[in-house]
This record gives structure tokens, sequence and C-alpha cells, in this order.
């Protein structure tokens, strides 16, 4: 794990247009990643299906606190983001919402597959014991 993981995630992966994401989600969401003594900001502003990120560390409507070590490992799908708030790795202040959105932009966990793609091969091969 590099340690521009998380800016990697965050400036190539998170920025940028998702059509996952729903239509109608807006807000902003800053993440505060602790190193040591030093706290680097980057605020994330969702509109809609576009995510814009700077460096800034104004109120924003959720704030999502966490070592760099923690957002390293989350850039690489382990653990997923809800997993490292209940194990309390991360905070979170603000609008839950939110946070639900961020985590669509995170990676899985690595070999994870999205459930719609397992489905559709899972459909396209006959079931066991059909052939004839």
């Amino acid at each position: 794990m590099g340690a521009l993981s998380a800016e990697h995630l965050i400036t190539q992966v998170v920025a940028g247009r998702h059509p996952e994401l729903p239509e109608g989600t807006a807000g902003t969401v800053r993440l505060d990643l602790r190193d040591g003594a030093s706290t680097e900001h980057w605020y994330l502003t969702i509109d809609h299906q576009d995510v814009r990120v700077t460096r800034s560390s104004e109120d924003a409507d959720t704030v999502v606190h966490a070592d760099r070590e923690v957002f390293d490992r989350l850039a690489h799908g382990n653990p997923r983001l809800l997993s490292a708030l209940l194990r309390n790795d991360l905070t979170v202040q603000g609008d839950m919402r939110l946070l639900m959105t961020l985590r669509r932009l995170f990676p899985g966990p690595p070999g994870a597959r999205d459930p719609r793609e397992a489905a559709r091969d899972a459909g396209a091969r006959p079931a066991s014991g059909t052939e004839a």
C-alpha cells in the first residue's frame, strides 16, 4: 500500500461523474485524514452525479475523521467503509445519508464483483441438473 493510496482514491476515483449515484444526491463531505500530528482535509461537493474534490477545511454537511492508514486501506477495498465505522476506525458527524453515498464511490474488497454482474453470469449458465 503506497503512501498515495488515499490521495489516489480521492482524486482519481471519487472525483468525477458517477452514474451509479442517485440523480438527486447533493451535499458536501469533508474527509479529515490524520497522519501523526497533522490533518489533511479533502472537501467533496456532490452535485447529483458529479463529485468535485478540493483541499479545504471549511464546514461540510458530513465530516469523516480517520487515520490516513485507515483511508489507505479503504482505498484498497479492505475494510469496507461501514465496517470501519462499526469498528470505530473512523467517525462521522452530520448527514449519514451522504456517508451512504460516499460508500458507493469506494472500491469493494479485492476480487469482489457487482451483484448485478454476478446475477447476469448466473442467469447465463444452465442450472445444475437441467442439462440434457
